[in-house]
């Protein structure tokens, strides 16, 4: 480590928007907290399909004056809509402005529109399908209300901070699937001809310090720095963001927190070196609300708009910067070719798009001004999205699905709705200080739970009713909530049975326990943004499980989880028949466990992260207090690299609960015939093709073809994600690297193929700045989980080291 003198100069170089040079460090032995300058910030090329777009914006940008460029780059506050960000019209160039509005599970703040399943839940559900027909049907809501950018999807946490308060928004613990979903969101939402704004770049990874706050002593506090060696951010924390980019993203949001040392909206390493030299990005940068810290330095460093405000950096102040120099035209003439190249590319100037925030309203206002998005043909998304995500991981003597029960009783305070349900309230404006969307009320009904146990509510249970979504500005609201307990009260009209149920906070349905054919407890692990979790379990909602199972032969238990949730109370308790991670599925919540339950849907998700029996199985489960000695510069050394989640397991011989991509189903599935096309010879150990958005073009050729069949050895038709983990050499034992999930009846059998390109099988070469396929065996596994892997086979590749 480096003396407290030298680490609080950089980061005093760090307040002004300047990333420091490596020659300050006297001792940088493995220590990741430097980020090297790159300037000037690269233009916009333009390249591939991005072309006609940059044409036409370089000729409307060519006509504005520097009043009417700067406007571009900075939000203005307007009374006319709810949007959550604004970019003034430039009405003599017909230019109509732009509105941004979250979230990356459904439009933000508004009414008529759907509340899709989240981030996390679609990653439970590996399903590109999916993900990319829920971005396509979430961005026709957002076209109709007049949003052009909608903030998702999120890949930034990614899980590195296990209880981070956003995980939730995320779709997974690990770069590929997360990358995955990502593209293939962005793909849809895109096709709407919305601008997707994929989030939080780059190593945003807990709440805690996320933002400069003030101490006791008057002091500024600020935002966190992750520290990120190299290797790590090219091979984890840069891999989604590649492939979304790969996909067409036309923008993306940089973090609040700092890099190395550099806030992540000034950190001209990583917006003007990896995301806009490497990466070839043709759109534009924007911060998160709020995440601007300097005018100048900011603008250099690669930065083109700032939310949801800029007049305090910017405004008339940028364009005096402009005017004496201090920031050269170019710069200012590529933000704006950015962000008009993105309007046009995305169609947006076209008559049928509708005006900027033309559907979001500031309150709710019924009926004289409603724009209703909703469409009937989003329906089937919705439920099997929600669905999907349900992954069952416990079903003791096929206690699951229901045999046509006579009585079931219910109880937990997740299983029925909240107390009120008002989308567009003002109610909604705060949710990290209010609790959650939509139960508004979770604060005050936790404050009557903790006094009961004799407890501080901690953040970590929504006890005011079922929980469709986490909190913060990823949150939704849709036009109904299916709670679980109502869609039960359903099914029991339809099958002439009975349902009883006590969901207050200490059951006492003894007789009636004894007497059920299931006991089912519903509980749910909250999470919002602005606060990191402070555990992965708590004491009443365990307590009540056991409690339930005490008398009960067979309880079954649901958790809507925004993350990681142990479940050691009560796992091993024989009464303790099945275990359901519900995730968070949005408005079809009720409606989607009962199908399952009953046996109408089979279940087919699997875990997008690795559940555990303890806190110490994990590298960074809680976030980084690293405040000493710099109490005023916060630092997150992240020194566990790439081994994070299962990774970590494999590396150090952790037998977890359940493992990463586990999942049970209501059939079983075998595997069986693994191939490998002949792999290509005395193929280049380094790319070499032109730049293009997503990266070096030839990145993305195919190296080999696995092939694999899976046959449903069952009796019921079913789901099964077939999985392809490399073992690449020098690297972690096991890396994902493909996916498949194939739907197959009963008896029958069905072939898998996963084509691996260089980047898939490469490692970044910090030496060379370029990813390196290696000479070398590859081990190559497949099967039903990252623990789970029947098929095992070597992979021999030969390079020509040369090239």
């Amino acid at each position: 480590m480096f003396s407290t003198k030298i680490g609080l100069t950089l980061a005093f170089l760090s307040l002004y928007g300047l990333s420091h040079s490596k020659s300050l460090i006297t001792s940088d032995t493995y220590f990741y907290g430097w980020s090297e300058p790159v300037y000037p910030s690269p233009n916009g090329t333009g390249s591939g399909d991005w072309a006609a777009a940059y044409n036409k914006a370089t000729a409307l940008v060519s006509q504005m004056t520097l009043e009417e460029k700067n406007n571009l780059t900075y939000g203005v506050t307007v009374t006319s809509n709810g949007c959550a960000g604004n970019i003034a019209a430039i009405t003599r160039l017909n230019f109509p402005g732009l509105c941004l509005q979250g979230s990356g599970n459904g439009v933000h703040e508004t009414d008529f529109v759907n509340s899709y399943p989240s981030g996390l839940h679609i990653g439970a559900s590996w399903n590109k399908s999916l993900a990319h027909d829920s971005g396509w049907h979430m961005a026709g809501e957002f076209r109709k209300k007049g949003v052009q950018v909608a903030l998702g999807p999120v890949v930034a946490p990614i899980g590195r901070t296990t209880t981070s308060g956003r995980i939730w928004e995320g779709s997974a613990s690990d770069p590929y699937l997360s990358g995955a979903v990502a593209a293939s969101t962005v793909q849809g939402m895109q096709g709407q001809g919305v601008i997707s704004s994929v989030k939080h770049f780059v190593g945003y990874e807990q709440e805690l310090y996320r933002n400069p706050t003030t101490n006791p002593d008057n002091e500024t506090v600020e935002s966190i720095s992750s520290n990120i060696d190299d290797k790590t951010m090219h091979e984890l924390y840069l891999w989604p963001f590649q492939d979304a980019l790969k996909a067409g993203a036309g923008n993306i949001m940089c973090s609040y927190n700092r890099v190395n040392n550099s806030y992540a909206c000034q950190n001209s390493k990583t917006l003007n070196g990896l995301l806009k030299t490497e990466l070839g990005f043709n759109g534009f940068v924007v911060t998160d609300w709020g995440g601007q810290h300097s005018g100048v330095g900011a603008a250099l460093a690669g930065l083109d708009m700032a939310m949801a405000t800029g007049k305090s950096y910017w405004g008339n102040d940028f364009t005096k910067a402009i005017k004496n120099g201090s920031v050269p035209i170019s710069r200012l003439d590529d933000m704006a070719t950015r962000i008009i190249a993105t309007w046009y590319r995305m169609g947006q100037d076209e008559s049928s798009y509708p005006a900027p925030g033309v559907g979001i309203t500031h309150n709710i206002s019924m009926p004289h001004d409603i724009v209703n998005a909703l469409t009937a043909d989003a329906k089937p998304v919705l439920f099997d999205g929600a669905v999907e995500g349900h992954v069952l991981v416990k079903n003791l003597d096929n206690a699951l699905p229901l045999q046509s029960p006579r009585l079931i009783s219910v109880f937990g305070y997740d299983a029925v709705a909240p107390p009120q349900y008002i989308p567009n309230s003002k109610l909604f404006r705060d949710p990290w200080e209010i609790g959650l969307e939509p139960a508004v009320f979770q604060l005050a009904a936790a404050a009557e739970i903790a006094s009961i146990i004799d407890e501080p509510y901690d953040y970590q249970v929504a006890f005011n009713g079922t929980l469709p979504v986490g909190g913060g500005s990823g949150a939704s609201a849709g036009p109904y909530l299916s709670a679980p307990l109502d869609a039960l009260q359903q099914r029991a009209y339809e099958d002439s049975s009975a349902v009883m149920w006590d969901t207050s906070s200490s059951p006492s349905m003894l007789g009636v326990m004894q007497a059920s054919d299931a006991c089912l407890v519903f509980i749910n692990a909250f999470a919002t943004e602005g606060v990191d979790r402070s555990g992965a379990n708590d004491d009443y909602s365990d307590e009540l499980v056991k409690k339930v199972a005490s008398t009960c032969a067979n309880t079954i238990v649901v958790i809507h989880n925004a993350g990681l949730r142990f479940v050691e109370q009560f796992v091993d308790n024989p009464n303790v028949t099945a275990i359901v991670f519900a995730h968070l599925p949005g408005q079809d919540s009720g409606r989607a466990i009962v199908s399952l339950l009953y046996g109408d849907s089979n279940f087919s998700g699997k875990l997008p992260y690795t559940v555990g029996k303890n806190e110490s199985d994990y590298p960074a489960f809680f976030h980084d207090y690293a405040v000493k000695p710099y109490k005023l510069f916060p630092q997150s050394d992240f020194t566990e690299g790439m081994l994070i989640d299962y990774r970590h397991f494999d590396a150090y011989g952790i037998t977890p609960r359940y493992e990463f991509g586990f999942g049970l189903s209501y059939t079983t599935f075998a595997f069986s015939d693994l191939k490998i096309s002949p792999v290509k010879y005395g193929i280049a150990a380094y790319p070499s093709g032109a730049v293009e958005q997503g990266g070096a073009v030839d990145l993305w050729d195919s190296v080999a073809t696995v092939t694999a069949t899976v046959k449903n050895s069952g009796s019921k038709a079913g789901a099964e994600v077939a999985q392809l983990y490399v073992g690449i050499p020098g690297g972690p034992v096991k890396q994902l690297r493909g996916f498949d999930k194939v739907h197959i009846a009963a008896g029958k059998s069905t072939k898998v193929a996963f084509h691996l390109t260089r980047r898939d099988l490469s490692s970044w070469n910090v030496i060379t700045q370029k990813w390196e396929l290696q000479s070398g065996s590859y081990k190559i596994y497949v099967g039903s989980s990252s623990r789970d892997l029947p098929l095992i086979t070597t992979m021999k590749i030969v390079t020509d080291s040369g090239s």
